[in-house]
């Protein structure tokens, strides 16, 4: 008789099991992690257009989006859309995420690439480095004024994934905003 309720709990445990994971989310329904000329390919206009609107480098905007969103793949990234670690409100809580950030949330990817080429004019170093095509320059400026508080790993971080990835090429598309 028990062997007869074992199997009968085990037929019955699996319909469940089975019938629950059928309406689980498919990994389709994820994001799929872009490799790095995917994030480039996806990204570069913009930054090479934010470049020439406001004089800051496009590889500089994409080399920072990409360490600090891990290539678009990052919890910020996917929930915030935040592609530069900003610090600032979001509304996690009211959405019922369990998962917390101190991070800004923007309405599109693009905004937040916006934001930060706003963040970068808005210092008071921006006159004397605007148009400058070499990106050392930038990082240094930006980690003087507290951009990353991992200083020199941060800046070897992404020189080096600027020059392993050729982003100064996009530095030379177009005129720079020199005005």
């Amino acid at each position: 008789m028990r062997k007869f309720f074992r199997r009968k709990l085990l037929v019955g445990g699996l319909f469940v099991v089975t019938s629950v994971a059928s309406f689980a989310p498919t990994q389709a329904a994820t994001p799929k992690k872009l490799g790095p000329k995917s994030y480039i390919a996806k990204y570069k206009e913009l930054s090479i257009d934010l470049m020439n609107e406001t004089g800051v480098p496009a590889s500089v905007i994409l080399g920072v989006a990409m360490l600090e969103s891990g290539l678009g793949s990052s919890k910020n990234a996917q929930l915030l859309k935040n592609h530069f670690g900003i610090v600032g409100r979001n509304n996690l809580a009211k959405r019922g995420m369990t998962y917390r950030s101190m991070y800004r949330e923007y309405a599109s990817v693009e905004d937040s690439y916006k934001h930060f080429v706003k963040i970068v004019q808005r210092k008071s170093w921006f006159s004397k480095v605007r148009g400058t095509p070499d990106h050392m320059v930038w990082l240094k400026y930006m980690i003087k004024t507290g951009y990353s508080s991992a200083g020199q790993t941060w800046i070897n971080r992404v020189s080096n994934i600027i020059k392993k990835y050729n982003l100064e090429a996009l530095d030379h598309q177009n005129s720079v905003a020199i005005h």
